[in-house]
């Protein structure tokens, strides 16, 4: 059996996004609970060189619409990394598994061997689209999406291995 480039992108990213945004309405109702400024939980850190909550979630959404779309040959929507409290960071996850839910499997699929470029802070990259999806695409939502959940988990917040894998 055979996994289109499609399957293997679309439906992995937007759970793992669904899963943060739960991950970050328990974080939202812990610091209620525990009357703790939500804005302390928003913008802590794992270690002080490492970016805060709000810019792991940014990146997740930014790395998952921007990739899935390279991989469409499509312009993903641009946002502001403006989001400063819980309810703003769902909303980014919400609209991003939104816009990649419009992609289409004939907009994905028979993408494995086209080349993908894309800017980064610092080069212009480029990479066949399977190793581009599997090594650089997937390996960063999940980074940044368990970097924020650590973040979460670090600060008290009541969330395990299975609000981050989600229901099966």
């Amino acid at each position: 059996m055979t996994i289109s480039m499609y399957q293997a992108a679309v439906p992995t990213i937007t759970r793992s996004l669904a899963n943060l945004a739960a991950i970050l309405e328990k974080g939202a109702a812990h610091a209620e609970a525990k009357k703790i400024d939500p804005a302390v939980l928003v913008s802590s850190r794992l270690y002080p060189d490492m970016f805060p909550l709000a810019k792991q979630v940014q990146i997740a959404a930014d790395i998952s619409k921007g990739g899935v779309a390279r991989l469409a040959r499509v312009e993903p929507p641009a946002f502001e990394d403006k989001e400063t409290t819980f309810a703003e960071l769902i909303e980014r996850l919400h609209k991003t598994i939104a816009f990649i839910e419009t992609l289409k499997p004939p907009q994905i699929d028979g993408s494995e061997d086209r080349t993908v470029t894309w800017q980064t802070r610092t080069a212009t990259k480029s990479m066949q689209g399977m190793p581009y999806l599997l090594n650089h695409v997937l390996p960063n939502v999940f980074f940044h999406v368990a970097t924020a959940y650590d973040i979460l988990r670090h600060n008290g917040v009541e969330i395990g291995k299975q609000d981050f894998l989600g229901k099966s």
